[in-house]
């Protein structure tokens, strides 16, 4: 044996007794279970594909019909809306003939607007998930589905064209106690008013959106309101005692659905507050955050987008019908009212309202997770003097059928020519809290030539587009072209500014 082959296995013979003289440890003589799923000699048990995890809730989206033949820059058409409005009386003279009489026509237009989202999976995620998920797949699909659920929030409170315009002025009261602001400071406090998308892209701790800019797949901008109105004139007041706390409220503005409040001292005020209803409490003042003076001029309106819903009831001449709830105390507001017979104040004048102007009922209300809790406790709710609510529950009384709780998913309208008929409560994922919205599916007129109540009209329905490589990415579009189109506002209605209770 040469000297060379003995010295090596002199060295692993050390080695493997731990004596390689360089106080390393000695060579493994078993192996161990890992401590970690990602160390170690072992397989990785991972699940294929990745599980899509998140709510894909569109019921409007879902069951609004969509027709196709859209034409031009706008869908247009026209309805005789009343008949002998005048009320000229048909009585006859002798041998005369019968007064004139005049119809009111309406002309309405909406116009289309290409709605759209981008996505791009690069070559090396591409290559990196082959045998686990189809990446490009899974890249479209999930555009499809984004481009719905906005789709569905544009339907409920896109803002294309109706702006919310000035916020009114706060009206601010000062306390002497409840807070953390000092005796004899002059608080001033600005309000602005937020539509649906607004309110969903605003927070204390990033403030409100003006006017934004969005760069895009391409690489083009384009620019938009984010959805905050104009803002108010400032209001103010002088504290008393040490510990002060103040409040504020506007005038409920019709088609908002939130309100940003600043507040603070010698023309500084900062975002303290976003609330659903038109009042805040506020007892401390911020010392950071979005500044007042950021927002300027009229941004609610964003002008890539249709109309939704609530524009379209907001529309000055609609028709629509559109009530908010009284103020109440500032920062805690007016919830809806039992009537003590199974019924809701403000629910049942709304009814009588589509009745008595327009002789018709609603198909369907619906509300936000708010509503749909507090519902039950109203329509529970005892008369006057303690009686017993006017309900009655059917309970199987065998062993472990008893259940709590109660859920009211129907509401009967007392006002129509024959028996009331049962209205559905469906509970709508974009709605913010304090809201009810009144969906009308028929109309009760006779030969009047609308099939759909509200539709969909498309220029183009759903599109993919795979585009052309220009860089090392797989790049997807998924796009529609289409407007709202609603044939009778009066039918629709909006309870807003409601509050917890």
């Amino acid at each position: 044996m040469s000297g060379s082959v003995a010295e090596s296995l002199a060295l692993v013979r050390q080695a493997m007794l731990g004596n390689g003289g360089g106080g390393g440890d000695p060579l493994a003589k078993a192996f161990l279970q890992p401590t970690s799923a990602t160390t170690g000699l072992q397989v990785y048990d991972l699940e294929a594909p990745a599980k899509l995890l998140y709510p894909v809730l569109t019921p409007l989206r879902n069951k609004i019909p969509r027709v196709g033949g859209g034409r031009g820059i706008q869908a247009n058409w026209r309805a005789i809306t009343a008949i002998n409005p005048g009320n000229i009386s048909a009585g006859l003279g002798q041998g005369n003939r019968g007064g004139v009489i005049d119809q009111t026509v309406m002309e309405y237009f909406a116009a289309f607007r290409g709605i759209g989202l981008d996505n791009f999976v690069t070559f090396e995620a591409d290559m990196s998930a082959e045998g686990f998920q189809d990446l490009k797949a899974t890249a479209v699909q999930s555009l499809l589905r984004s481009l719905m659920i906005q789709e569905e929030m544009l339907i409920v409170g896109g803002n294309g064209i109706t702006g919310l315009g000035v916020t009114p002025t706060p009206s601010v009261t000062a306390y002497g106690t409840g807070g953390t602001i000092g005796a004899l400071t002059t608080v001033q406090v600005g309000c602005v008013a937020l539509t649906l998308e607004g309110w969903r892209n605003s927070t204390v701790a990033f403030g409100v959106p003006g006017m934004l800019t969005r760069t895009n797949a391409d690489g083009s901008t384009d620019t938009y309101g984010g959805g905050a109105a104009a803002p108010s004139a400032i209001g103010s007041v002088t504290t008393v005692g040490a510990g002060s706390s103040i409040s504020a409220d506007v005038q409920p503005v019709v088609g908002a659905f939130g309100y940003a409040w600043y507040a603070g001292v010698a023309g500084v005020q900062y975002l303290v507050a976003i609330t659903t209803i038109n009042s805040v409490l506020v007892t401390a003042l911020p010392v950071t955050g979005q500044a007042f003076t950021a927002i300027t001029g009229d941004n609610s309106v964003n002008g890539l987008v249709f109309n939704g819903f609530s524009a379209i009831a907001a529309t000055p001449g609609s028709g629509a019908y559109w009530a908010a709830m009284p103020t109440g105390v500032d920062g805690t507001g007016t919830p809806l009212t039992a009537d003590g017979a199974g019924g809701i104040v403000e629910i049942d004048a709304a009814l009588e309202a589509f009745w008595n102007n327009y002789k018709l009922g609603p198909s369907e209300m619906w509300v936000s997770s708010q509503e749909q809790n507090f519902f039950r406790r109203k329509v529970l709710t005892a008369p006057a003097g303690g009686a017993v609510p006017l309900s009655r529950f059917t309970i199987n009384t065998q062993q472990g059928n008893i259940r709590g709780g109660s859920s009211v998913r129907g509401y009967l309208n007392p006002f129509g020519m024959g028996q009331a008929e049962e209205i559905p409560i469906r509970l709508h994922p974009d709605l913010p809290p304090g809201n009810i919205m009144f969906l009308t599916d028929s109309l009760p007129y006779a030969l009047n030539d609308v099939a759909n109540v509200y539709q969909m009209k498309m220029r183009k329905e759903y599109y993919q587009i795979e585009w052309p490589l220009r860089t090392r990415k797989y790049e997807y579009g998924c796009y529609a072209d289409e407007v709202l189109q609603h044939y009778f506002p009066p039918s629709l209605g909006f309870i807003t500014n409601i509050a917890r209770g």
